[in-house]
């Protein structure tokens, strides 16, 4: 009962990124064919929400549900794995058509060839697991 709240919170997610076209394979096309602002639209205001959560966490140094001070940790430095991980999944998001973050919302819209894609999601986090160590971090 006590994951419930997480379950609505999910389906109230995903209806509200299916409403907002953000699992649209036509969306995201024109995202990277540079035709359509809407998909630049929602990521910025992700971005600015995301910003804004962060700078209120740290301003005014909430604490978590229980009671322990919410630390978020600084970004490490460093340049290139940025750019190969950001390659990396602009490609594959704009190979499939879909981010990894939709993958359940198409699937549960009765998209079944999105199970494909999920497959490649598990299985590249398989190989990721078994190269992290050999990769630059």
């Amino acid at each position: 009962m006590n994951l419930l709240k997480y379950i609505v919170v999910g389906f109230i997610f995903g209806i509200v990124l299916t409403k907002a076209e953000a699992v649209s394979w036509y969306r995201i096309y024109e995202m990277f064919q540079f035709q359509s602002f809407h998909m630049y639209g929602i990521i910025g205001v992700a971005i600015a929400t995301g910003l804004t959560g962060v700078q209120i966490i740290k301003r005014k140094k909430l604490k978590d549900i229980d009671g322990n001070p919410i630390y978020i940790q600084d970004k490490e430095k460093g340049n290139i794995r940025y750019w190969i991980g950001g390659i990396l999944f602009g490609l594959g998001w704009a190979m499939v058509g879909a981010c990894p973050g939709p993958i359940f919302i198409l699937l549960g819209s009765g998209f079944l060839s999105v199970g494909l894609i999920l497959l490649g999601a598990v299985f590249g986090t398989f190989l990721y697991g078994l190269f992290k160590d050999k990769l630059p971090h």
